[in-house]
């Protein structure tokens, strides 16, 4: 059995290439996955560029996130079986139309979703409800500020939060999100510029702010820590500011950046009463029984499918690539796969 797989050396996307290559029988707790859809991720973008240290050393395939069917199961496997179809996740390798998993990563895609909807699904609901739950937590009635309220991430924070009677405030980079953010139930949105502290103040509207999803960094970071109320939390789990386009990272923009990075006393996180936590959903990979246990959680949550905005064919995914590295979408970008 063969697959086709993109693969690239980070440092420079351009190098980003399809390539066939055997593909083993499955281990005796593997599964082969026919893909049928992958999930894009900003994480893909950060590991293509060689900006993660759990970036793998030489030739690679990324991506994080897939749903497809089952095709084959190892001799050890149970509770799934061929024909199955399951959406689930891998640390790098996705970007493929076959691939073999440990069963542990495997899901089933709930009823009445399609493969795009289970590709766009695990890694934006986890790292929600992770960051906001388990490391922000999340009390009913708070108020939570969410960047990047139109991406994959934001639409299912503010689904989570709504489910806890949390006012939410979203950011957008573009006026011509306003509309969608509001019509997924955001309390209010604002548009980063230079304003930014003013909105927050005025969308605050004598609130405190308990919690921040932050994932834009540098001056927004600060504002947002400063508005923080006493006992409220910065989760952090993107920097959306070092990312930029073009096949190769921008290091100037990137010693720009990082020279101008916040910089935070841990004394005064006491004085403040205050907190900083971040976390990476690659590393979280090893911990597949903290990944159900969420998940579980989630179910009893019952929020809606995710919001697919930009669907690619396998052919086209670089070109979805540049679409999501230009910051324009809403929801989540997802890779189809042709059977």
């Amino acid at each position: 059995m063969e697959k086709r797989a993109y693969c690239l050396k980070a440092g420079n996307m351009a190098n980003l290439r399809l390539q066939t290559s055997p593909l083993p029988e499955p281990a005796p707790t593997e599964v082969t996955v026919d893909v049928r859809a992958i999930g894009l991720n900003f994480a893909d973008i950060f590991a293509m560029f060689g900006l993660y240290s759990a970036t793998p050393k030489g030739v690679f395939t990324p991506g994080l996130e897939y749903a497809g069917v089952i095709s084959r199961v190892g001799a050890e496997v149970s509770g799934v079986k061929v024909g199955d179809r399951v959406m689930g996740v891998t640390r790098f390798g996705a970007y493929t139309d076959r691939l073999n998993i440990d069963q542990r990563y495997v899901l089933p895609i709930p009823e009445g979703w399609d493969f795009a909807e289970g590709a766009a699904y695990l890694v934006q609901v986890l790292t929600a409800y992770y960051g906001m739950l388990r490391l922000g937590d999340l009390q009913r009635g708070q108020t939570i500020l969410i960047h990047s309220a139109a991406g994959g991430v934001g639409i299912l924070a503010n689904r989570i939060a709504k489910k806890y009677e949390a006012y939410t405030i979203g950011t957008v980079g573009s006026p011509a999100k306003v509309d969608f953010c509001k019509a997924e139930g955001y309390d209010a949105v604002i548009v980063r510029g230079d304003g930014f502290a003013a909105d927050l103040d005025r969308s605050l509207g004598g609130r405190e702010l308990n919690l921040v999803m932050e994932c834009i960094g540098g001056r927004y970071f600060s504002i947002a820590f400063e508005k923080l109320a006493p006992q409220g939390r910065s989760i952090v789990y993107g920097a959306a500011r070092y990312a930029s386009p073009g096949n190769r990272p921008n290091y100037f923009k990137l010693i720009f950046q990082h020279l101008r990075r916040p910089m935070l006393d841990p004394q005064s996180l006491a004085e403040l009463n205050k907190g900083v936590l971040g976390f990476n959903l690659i590393y979280l990979y090893e911990k597949a029984e903290l990944m159900h246990e969420l998940l579980s959680e989630l179910e009893a949550l019952n929020i809606k499918k995710p919001h697919v905005g930009h669907r690619f064919s396998f052919e086209q995914l670089p070109e979805a690539i540049r679409l999501f590295q230009s910051g324009q979408t809403m929801g989540k970008v997802v890779v189809e796969v042709n059977s």
